[in-house]
């Protein structure tokens, strides 16, 4: 055996003992569908769309709300429900994660658990959804945060592929399936790029000279897709999966971070008529928040406990943006991706948490990481907010959700099923807690 193979073998040998460590212990079981009507009673509900209701009732039979109001103002017959006192404590709905690699990547340094992304440069047809594996151990952690439903959307190219939605309690991805293929993503060229230090250059920002190369890429790979589509001579697996936007059943997602970028963006949208458009990370939307708002062109924004894209920037600028645009008339939601975007998805409610507390009234914050995303990834009619007829996605917190001091999470439910808000991380603490008590 030369030496090249040992070393494969090596690895091989290495992934697999991570592996085995890291699913040591096994996933909590999907909850069962519900069997009996549930009442949450005397609670404080943020119903995600902008109201609160203090002492309210919430009632949801067969996985869908069938009443929220104000327990002042009803009268109804609990005898035979399921009956959860709430007292003190407050109801939101499940907080929604957009732009999210969960479930597309277990352990970074293990290859064989990470498909997050895909060779070549315009893959619309790549659909992040078939890979992505329901049974994470990262994924299952979001569930005490509150954090209940996902878009898993893939990486890398020009145009990364198709995202989908899914709920974060299910045995499978067609079990967690939401919404299917809601939209396409495409990396936006950089106007600036940074020199390749090593390569001797400096890496300090110039002008990027293949930029009108690069967009001219874009336009005529959308050109080609219309063409094709109009009337297909043979198959062509790329060009077919712009159909969704080209007929506009789907959303296409920018990921574009400067002002130039986004306004070259929005050009060219209306150039080709793309239909709906979300513009992704927006580092710089608050220098363009009319020309979003005329355009009826809807912002996640990027991380908010990040710093300052630009040197002259304020340092609070990540901060506030977000009530920039709010108060613009921009319909904003709040996403998480950046180094270690996984992790860092469960602290969704805390970066709406941080906007709150620099300008954003605390019930439109929620907002931003329910209904208005809801919104933006089409899934509004049936999630995003506690109304009657929505699915009875929510959870019930002994504090104010958006806190990390306070927010514990007491139960939470997914289409109506109570689900198990256990994880690994949870039993290493039970394990742990005892270690370095004194020995009586």
């Amino acid at each position: 055996m030369n030496s090249s193979t040992t070393s494969t073998m090596k690895k091989i040998i290495i992934s697999i003992i991570c592996l085995n460590l890291y699913f040591g212990f096994s996933q909590q079981t999907p909850a069962e569908d519900q069997n009996k009507t549930i009442a949450i009673v005397g609670g404080t509900t943020h119903v995600g769309n902008g109201n609160t209701i203090e002492n309210s009732a919430i009632i949801f039979k067969d996985g869908k709300i069938t009443l929220i109001a104000d327990m002042a103002t009803i009268r109804i017959d609990m005898r035979d429900m399921q009956v959860i006192d709430a007292g003190g404590k407050h109801i939101y709905p499940g907080f929604i994660v957009p732009n999210s690699t969960l479930g597309l990547v277990e352990i970074d340094a293990v290859r064989a658990s990470d498909d997050e992304r895909e060779i070549g440069t315009m893959n619309p047809h790549i659909r992040s959804i078939i890979a992505y594996n329901a049974e994470s151990k990262v994924v299952e952690s979001m569930r005490p945060n509150g954090v209940l439903m996902g878009q898993i959307t893939p990486r890398g190219g020009r145009i990364s592929g198709t995202s989908s939605i899914v709920q974060f309690d299910a045995w499978n991805w067609e079990d967690a399936l939401i919404k299917e293929n809601d939209g396409i993503h495409i990396n936006w060229p950089n106007t600036f790029v940074r020199g390749r230090w090593g390569m001797g250059e400096s890496d300090d920002l110039k002008p990027n000279k293949s930029y009108s190369k690069q967009v001219e890429a874009l336009n005529q790979f959308i050109i080609s897709a219309k063409a094709h589509n109009t009337k297909p001579t043979s198959s062509h697996l790329p060009f077919e999966a712009m159909k969704l936007v080209i007929d506009k059943s789907s959303r296409l997602f920018f990921h574009v971070n400067d002002e130039k970028g986004i306004r070259d963006v929005i050009h060219f949208a209306k150039k080709h008529d793309l239909g709906s458009v979300t513009i992704v990370g927006a580092a710089e939307s608050h220098l363009v928040k009319k020309v979003l708002k005329k355009n009826n062109i809807s912002v996640l924004l990027r991380r908010v406990h990040s710093l300052p894209v630009n040197e002259d920037d304020s340092v609070d600028l990540p901060f506030v943006t977000a009530k920039i645009l709010d108060d613009a008339g921009v319909l904003v939601g709040l996403e998480t991706s950046g180094d270690m975007e996984r992790m860092n998805s469960r602290n969704l409610p805390f970066y709406a948490g941080t906007v709150a507390a620099h300008g954003v009234d605390k019930e439109n914050a929620l907002r931003m990481i329910t209904l208005n995303t809801a919104k933006i990834l089409g899934i509004d009619k049936t999630y995003g907010s506690i109304e009657t007829g929505k699915q009875a996605t929510l959870f019930i917190s002994d504090g104010d959700a958006l806190d990390m001091r306070t927010n514990k999470v007491s139960h939470a439910f997914i289409d109506g099923r109570q689900i198990s808000l256990k994880t690994h991380q949870t039993q290493l603490w039970k394990k742990y807690s005892n270690k370095f008590k004194a020995k009586k």
